[in-house]
């Protein structure tokens, strides 16, 4: 049980680093658009949902790196629990304990 926390973690941890990298390219189409679509930041590895967020809510939740962006029903509750919902998006908190500790050791700003 382990094993398999630790890679959803880091399965998750690669989709929020891909939506790292990839915010300056989306910031310029969110000047004409308000919004730019990420990659879900879900457990599933062949999951390739795009997400619209606007830039301000993007940001919000970057700040805790415990929080994740995932499409509505990509929730693994075995691990973390959805603290908001939007109608394209729902933001989950990784559990304490190994989870946690897996968003906080592979967080990209820090």
């Amino acid at each position: 049980m382990r094993e398999r926390r630790m890679r959803i973690g880091e399965n998750e941890a690669l989709f929020r680093q891909v939506n790292e990298r990839i915010e300056s390219l989306n910031e310029s189409f969110a000047a004409v658009t308000d919004t730019f679509e990420i990659v879900c930041e879900c457990a599933d590895a062949g999951c390739v949902s795009l997400i619209p967020i606007t830039p301000d809510a993007y940001e919000q939740i970057r700040a805790d790196p415990t929080l994740f962006i995932v499409a509505p029903g990509h929730e693994s509750p075995e691990i973390e629990g959805i603290v908001d919902t939007q109608n394209a998006y729902h933001v989950v908190r990784k559990q304490p304990g190994l989870p946690e500790q897996v968003a906080r050791r592979t967080d990209p700003r820090r």
